[in-house]
């Protein structure tokens, strides 16, 4: 008995320890931060001079402006997108792993942009993009004398921009859901084909339940994404033509316009934001056992 508690206590022992380092890691760099941005936030300070307490003024500037919320409207066009490339991300998976000839080869190419840096893809894309860059460049040669302005005209910029968001992060996806589709037991599959279910049913039936818990997952990352996306649109656009978001509005406000302590109130907003988001998905996904 006296070795078994032993044994109970030496393994408490290392599953502490274990942990000991990536949870203060977490505190240190996760946490401390929000405290320090919190704390900002009550604060009129430029991130150099003095700093001078002025209580909830910044969340009331926050608030009743109403240019920090319209660029909200910029995340409709990712969060569509998100579904979008939840979708395509889904079907990919379900015919990449029907084991056909050169599905290997096509499971690389569908996730090597997730291997590639946001700030490369912003550039490559920039350029795809531009008015005279490789995209217009081909459909001159189609005979389209007067191309589309993809990154200049306001009407058109985000749906360039959601586009190398859904190219750059569907490979992730693809990923996750083809190795929770490898996952489920092959018998339900077998048992479906003798009862003569087609490919739908078995999608719907056995694939689309089994796999639920990676789906919300994956609804949560690209939806959390969609309400706080950054890179692709400031290095594609600087947040021009209509393309700000609220996170590029809160990067200008700290290091433009050097409002460190509204900076910090929006950062705070916006984590409340997808905070919520996040609760409510849990909510609408969640299951019985």
């Amino acid at each position: 008995m006296k070795n078994a508690m032993s044994i109970q206590k030496q393994e408490k022992i290392i599953i502490f320890s274990f942990l000991l380092v990536p949870v203060a890691l977490v505190v240190i760099f996760g946490f401390l931060p929000i405290f320090n941005m919190f704390g900002y936030s009550f604060l009129k300070w430029d991130g150099l001079g003095a700093k001078k307490f002025i209580g909830f003024d910044n969340y009331v500037e926050v608030f009743s402006r109403s240019e920090y919320f319209k660029v909200f409207a910029v995340s409709i066009y990712y969060f569509i997108g998100s579904l979008l490339q939840l979708a395509l991300a889904l079907f990919f998976a379900v015919i990449l792993c029907k084991h056909l000839k050169g599905t290997n080869f096509f499971k690389g190419v569908l996730f090597f942009p997730n291997l590639i840096n946001s700030v490369a893809i912003g550039f490559i894309f920039s350029y795809f993009f531009k008015d005279t860059g490789t995209l217009n460049a081909f459909l001159k040669l189609l005979g389209i004398e007067n191309p589309p302005l993809w990154l200049t005209d306001p009407a058109l910029v985000n749906y360039s921009l959601t586009f190398t968001s859904i190219w750059r992060y569907m490979g992730f996806n693809v990923v996750m859901f083809i190795a929770a589709i490898e996952s489920l037991p092959r018998d339900s599959f077998e048992a479906a084909e003798l009862d003569g279910a087609n490919s739908w049913q078995k999608f719907r039936y056995i694939i689309l339940p089994g796999i639920a818990p990676v789906v919300q997952i994956n609804a949560i990352l690209a939806v959390k994404g969609a309400v706080s996306v950054f890179e692709i649109p400031y290095i594609m656009t600087g947040g021009g033509n209509g393309s700000s978001t609220f996170v590029i509005k809160t990067m200008d406000t700290a290091f433009k316009f050097n409002k460190i302590g509204l900076a910090s109130a929006m950062a705070i907003v916006l984590t409340i934001i997808v905070l919520f988001v996040s609760f409510v998905q849990n909510k609408v996904f969640k299951t019985e056992d």
